[in-house]
């Protein structure tokens, strides 16, 4: 028997203390199967977007501000008077003269296709702060 314990070693077995992830990696690998498989079955939701259409009856008269790419703006009542601005704060004041003189008429925006979309943004921001709630965006 004496010889017996001499073959272990007369060692006493250590424990290792150490976690098994082999389990772990085989859960995340069936988990992963899962999602790729499952991902393409759903679809993204779709988004009502409203139809924007020509008005049957434009109307007659309305204030027109024309924004060119250098800065500059032409302000005024279609096909009559205009005054052409070169800065914002112009734009603003000769906006609100004509919202008091004609506070009826509706406006229609014109902008130069090379002009930020900010600027456009900015000067309906503009008309609506002037009290004016009617605001049109010219197309070809």
């Amino acid at each position: 028997m004496a010889h017996s314990s001499s073959l272990r070693g007369g060692r006493t077995r250590k424990f290792k203390a150490e976690i098994n992830v082999v389990p772990y990696i085989d859960v995340m690998l069936v988990l992963l199967v899962i999602f790729m498989v499952v991902a393409p079955l759903s679809t993204p939701s779709m988004i009502n977007l409203p139809k924007a259409g020509k008005s049957n009856q434009p109307p007659t008269e309305y204030l027109e501000i024309e924004l060119k790419p250098d800065g500059s703006a032409t302000v005024g009542i279609h096909g009559k008077k205009t005054q052409t601005t070169s800065k914002r704060e112009e734009l603003g004041m000769r906006l609100q003269e004509l919202h008091e003189k004609y506070p009826e008429l509706p406006l229609m925006i014109s902008a130069d296709k090379d002009i930020k979309y900010d600027e456009v943004v900015q000067t309906i921001s503009q008309a609506n702060k002037t009290g004016i709630g009617r605001v049109g965006l010219s197309t070809r």
